[in-house]
């Protein structure tokens, strides 16, 4: 367990003005913990990639005012009292698949028991005022998935996400409501019976925003990150072309997560979003529960029969190639399979097309491609 010196120290370095997360991780890796950061001499500070004359005078004179600490030691009696952990990026509770993302926040506080590192975390995202065809597929989709091993991961905002957030409850499956705003407030305000609800049951609500932060405007796009990049999947339920299920579901993409969508009818602007995602090869379709579970390779029964498939086929040289490369990892990008296979584009294009009719390989959203 971490030391509380160390934990006040970890805190006043989030306190510094001009310091995003990218060189608090930088300041934090170079030093080797926060209290080292905060006692360093300015050279030692300027002696470190990307951290400039700006950020270094910001917190020299924050620590010669004793700012710095002040606020460290107010927000630590705020968590202590709260029964809030709060996790640096090197800690083991820390979200593991977060942790990869380049801009990951260094520090998160959780209130609740909920895994951040379950097996297996899927985020239900939508818009805020969905159909009842919208909010119906979102409770079946939760209902689908219980007894998958999977917790789910929502923003706790009206609609969509506090449907996904109820329905867990419902089904008794664990979820995590992902805020932009500190752990003093809940934003709407009408969640606030559910927010506490959820971790009475086992969740947990998680932001990277101190106590007294509130629900502004940019908050939200910043808080979409830490839904994207600490789930295995993204799955869109109904939106538009705008807003910030769209911004999510472009993180997860963009930080190679599995992305899925609901599709919905042409002309209804609820369905737009999804659609296009879908059309851009962003998301994969899907229609129930089942189809996510077999877009990610959790269906049990689709596995022995697949395995008993690779095991009946003879394969070309190239075929095998391409097995043998993703029989090592969860998945690979067609880039990825280019060089590791030694084939030229169109002879691994044809080889993946006759795998996949096989039934051998599955591609999946992004050019990406893994075994069946």
């Amino acid at each position: 367990m971490m030391d509380i010196n160390d934990r006040l120290y970890d805190l006043a370095l989030t306190f510094i003005p001009q310091v995003g997360d990218k060189k608090m991780r930088a300041l934090f890796n170079h030093f080797g913990s926060a209290k080292a950061v905060l006692n360093a001499s300015r050279k030692e500070l300027l002696s470190v990639d990307g951290v400039g004359t700006v950020a270094v005078d910001q917190l020299l004179a924050g620590k010669k005012s004793g700012a710095l600490m002040a606020r460290a030691e107010a927000e630590l009696s705020f968590v202590q009292k709260h029964q809030i952990r709060v996790l640096n990026i090197q800690d083991t509770e820390y979200p593991m698949r977060l942790r990869t993302c380049e801009d990951a926040p260094f520090l998160l506080y959780s209130k609740g028991a909920a895994r951040l590192n379950a097996d297996r975390l899927v985020a239900i995202i939508g818009t805020r005022k969905p159909s009842d065809y919208g909010a119906q597929l979102t409770e079946e989709l939760v209902s689908g998935l219980k007894g998958a091993g999977v917790t789910i991961v929502s923003g706790l905002a009206y609609g969509v996400d506090a449907i996904a957030h109820k329905q867990s409850l419902a089904v008794e499956m664990p979820t995590v409501g992902v805020l932009a705003h500190g752990l003093d407030r809940m934003y709407p305000a009408k969640n606030t019976a559910l927010a506490r609800e959820m971790v009475q049951a086992g969740g947990a609500l998680l932001t990277e925003f101190p106590q007294g932060t509130n629900p502004d405007k940019e908050n939200f796009p910043i808080r979409n990150r830490i839904v994207a990049g600490m789930c295995d999947v993204t799955v869109v339920v109904e939106s538009d072309v705008k807003g910030g299920s769209m911004i999510t579901a472009y993180l997860a993409h963009g930080y190679n997560r599995e992305v899925a969508a609901f599709p919905g009818r042409v002309g209804d602007t609820r369905a737009t979003g999804c659609n296009l995602l879908i059309r851009r090869t962003v998301a994969a379709l899907i229609t129930n529960a089942e189809d996510l579970l077999d877009t990610m390779g959790w269906s049990t029964q689709a596995a022995p029969k697949a395995i008993q498939n690779r095991l009946l086929l003879t394969f070309t040289d190239e075929e095998q190639r391409v097995v043998d490369a993703l029989a090592q990892k969860e998945k690979l990008h067609a880039d990825e399979l280019l060089i590791i296979s030694g084939m030229d584009a169109s002879l691994l294009a044809a080889t993946l097309l006759q795998l996949e009719l096989t039934g051998v390989v599955r591609s999946l959203p992004g050019k990406n491609y893994r075994l069946a």
